[in-house]
């Protein structure tokens, strides 16, 4: 026991502000679905492009990817990768993937952020001074 703690008139602490449970869920859940719906988005793009003939996508990303030599040499990166060397498209359908993500993303954060700014706390608190209206005038030199 120290020399100045008193075990009998210790304080709780005041909770702070955290986040609800709830919400830490969903956060994690979309992290886990928005790729899941982009990749595949992304192979259905694709697939829908080579049916269709449609020259958006560069032609070095289509067909088989090759893997580097050194692969080829190891019998167990062989085992490893060969399932991924046979998917047809794979760099197409992994760029488009990645389009996904980013649009998906932004427009769930633009809605999020649309969302908290209606419904979240004030930008204030009642300790903050009030914002001063002061009136710019330009002058001319």
């Amino acid at each position: 026991m120290g020399k100045y703690s008193n075990t009998f008139t210790q304080k709780e602490l005041p909770k702070k502000n955290q986040t609800h449970e709830i919400w830490k869920s969903f956060g994690c859940l979309l992290m886990m679905i928005i790729p899941i719906i982009s990749i595949a988005a992304g192979y259905e793009t694709v697939n829908l492009a080579v049916e269709n003939g449609w020259k958006f996508i560069p032609h070095q990303m289509m067909g088989l990817p090759r893997m580097p030599d050194f692969f080829y040499r190891s019998s167990g990166l062989v085992t490893i990768f060969s399932p991924v060397a046979k998917i047809e498209n794979l760099y197409a359908i992994a760029l488009m993937s990645l389009i996904y993500i980013f649009v998906l993303s932004g427009l769930i954060s633009m809605v999020y952020a649309a969302v908290y700014t209606m419904v979240g706390p004030s930008r204030y608190t009642p300790l903050d001074a009030p914002p001063q209206k002061i009136k710019v005038t330009k002058k001319s030199r």
